[in-house]
């Protein structure tokens, strides 16, 4: 009865790290339409899930045993709470009915789970199967999108199950934007002297690709993109003025109007909002959250792509300051290509950036992992196909981008997709380079060596400590890779890396790449050189 539930859901496949308790399940799924990809951590088979879930605005579902196999989904669930990707987890528990084995592997799942998801039940009862699993789907998918998780017991798993129909799925329209919310909203920006369009994680949905860049056409408003929201809209409106990599002291942070676009509260702020900041309406599936760094002065809430088709009704063609802040376009482009094909080597963040740029085609998928040069890919990488930089600014867990690439190489495997990981970020599954050899995915990874946790490190430098503690050792990442089945280069000279990484996707099959990097960047240009703007701005504003 689950499995069908399941099936009647659209369920395509299911990442999973079974028990026993899972083998009734097993057993429906092996005479079932779905298909099952077993993986070699939890933690990597809900990351894939939250991912499907991410790019198709579907949830994604992944299995694990009871117990520690459970709690190994908890990253997992926070990386979809936080992210707003929908996806369903479930787990197996000793029989309730009966405790033939005492407490041995029992720990309150749901307990745990409940903070880290939009629904958290326990499976008490056959009879209500296709009833939680529909309620479990609507509530995972519903805005805003997250995880659900539900534990079924090894006993009721195993109980015959009266002939009870599925409850069929049926769309969810959402209510549209009141009238009065965008008269006020078209009031404030027409008055504005420098407008600025922000789009932030929940633009991200897929349904609103083309929404949003209708909207941006038609209004010719420059826009920018918090991390999670980069690539929102599709490219080619030479309006794009960059991303908010960082909160403060960055280019961008010069409006006096901004209209943010789905931005949720998760992402490390894009701009602090103060006495004398600039002027902000929160366009959104539902109202602010308000927190110290983000107190919108007017919010337009409702089906996002209805409201920017209205508000650009009562806009379009009358904003005489669209373009102010455009001539910022060019110096902000300019500044992101300084030293992005300098020589040196160990290669400078800006030209691993430039380098994977050049050979990845417009509709190429990069996944991020996180670190170091997380901000540099925001900062530097131009998208211009929607959701072709995927990367996590809300958990921002570490050890997410393979699978993140896993699950993007088997939904698009006509498309080139890499993995861009850290050393640090890389090894806390790498496992799963041998299922990725075993689904006979075409994938390439790109590990960023420096034998450090290497974001931490700068923070303890920039923070004036002594840099210490945070250096380690790796395996020879060639041999690593070949020990999977897989493909390794090792990279040596500063004009490498672009022909070892197009070698790699013309031969297919899952390719590593390692790059060691030259991250003293940092300093100079995300300490010293916003230092020195922040500066100039406020000489500025004395004046």
């Amino acid at each position: 009865m689950l499995v069908a539930s399941l099936e009647n859901e659209g369920v395509e496949r299911i990442f999973a790290v079974p028990g026993e308790e899972n083998l009734d399940i097993l057993e429906s799924l092996r005479n079932s339409k779905i298909e099952l990809i077993i993986t070699r951590h939890e933690q990597a088979a809900s990351f894939m899930a939250a991912t499907y879930g991410r790019f198709t605005g579907k949830a994604g579902v992944c299995l694990s045993t009871l117990g520690p196999g459970a709690l190994n989904f908890s990253t997992g669930a926070a990386y979809a709470l936080l992210g707003a990707m929908p996806l369903v987890l479930i787990s197996g528990q000793k029989g309730i009915l009966r405790q033939k084995q005492g407490r041995f592997q029992i720990v309150d799942v749901v307990s745990s789970m409940t903070p880290l998801t939009k629904m958290a039940r326990q499976i008490v009862s056959t009879a209500t199967i296709p009833a939680i699993v529909r309620e479990a789907f609507r509530v995972a998918q519903q805005e805003r999108p997250g995880p659900v998780h539900l534990e079924l017991p090894e006993d009721i798993a195993g109980e015959h199950a009266p002939d009870l129909p599925c409850i069929p799925p049926h769309p969810i329209e959402l209510p549209a934007a009141n009238p009065v919310a965008l008269d006020r909203a078209a009031g404030l920006i027409l008055g504005a002297d420098r407008p600025l369009i922000m789009l932030g994680a929940a633009a991200s949905r897929p349904r609103l690709t083309d929404a949003l860049s209708d909207f941006i056409r038609r209004l010719r408003v420059p826009f920018f993109t918090t991390q999670m929201g980069k690539g929102a809209a599709a490219g080619g409106t030479n309006l794009y003025i960059g991303t908010a990599a960082l909160s403060e002291r960055d280019y961008v942070h010069q409006a006096v109007l901004i209209v943010a676009i789905g931005h949720d509260t998760v992402e490390k702020p894009p701009f602090f909002m103060g006495p004398g900041g600039p002027t902000v309406i929160h366009i959104g599936y539902l109202p602010a959250t308000v927190e110290e760094v983000f107190f919108p002065h007017a919010e337009v809430i409702g089906d996002v792509a209805i409201t920017l088709a209205r508000l650009a009704d009562r806009l379009e063609g009358k904003l005489k300051n669209a373009s102010a802040l455009l001539p910022l376009r060019e110096q902000i482009l300019a500044h992101l290509a300084d030293r992005a094909t300098e020589g040196r080597f160990p290669l400078t963040p800006q030209r691993i950036v430039h380098d994977v740029r050049q050979v990845m085609p417009d509709d190429g998928i990069v996944c991020l992992d996180n670190g170091m040069y997380k901000i540099w890919f925001a900062r530097n990488y131009r998208t211009h196909v929607a959701n072709t930089l995927l990367l996590d600014n809300a958990l921002a867990t570490m050890g997410a981008g393979l699978p993140s690439a896993m699950m993007a190489a088997m939904l698009f495997p006509q498309r080139r997709v890499l993995a861009v990981c850290g050393d640090g970020g890389f090894m806390m599954n790498s496992q799963e380079m041998e299922t990725a050899v075993r689904l006979g995915l075409n994938l390439v990874v790109l590990i960023i060596q420096d034998n450090a946790y290497g974001m931490i490190r700068w923070k303890q430098v920039a923070d004036g400590f002594a840099d210490w503690g945070l250096s380690f050792g790796n395996p020879d990442f060639v041999k690593y890779a070949e020990s999977y089945g897989a493909k390794g280069t090792r990279i040596e000279t500063a004009d490498g890396l672009a022909p070892a990484l197009e070698a790699a996707f013309k031969a297919g099959g899952v390719h590593l790449a390692s790059v060691p990097v030259d991250y003293s960047e940092n300093q100079r240009v995300l300490i010293e050189e916003l230092g020195r703007l922040a500066k100039s701005e406020g000489a500025g504003n004395q004046s």
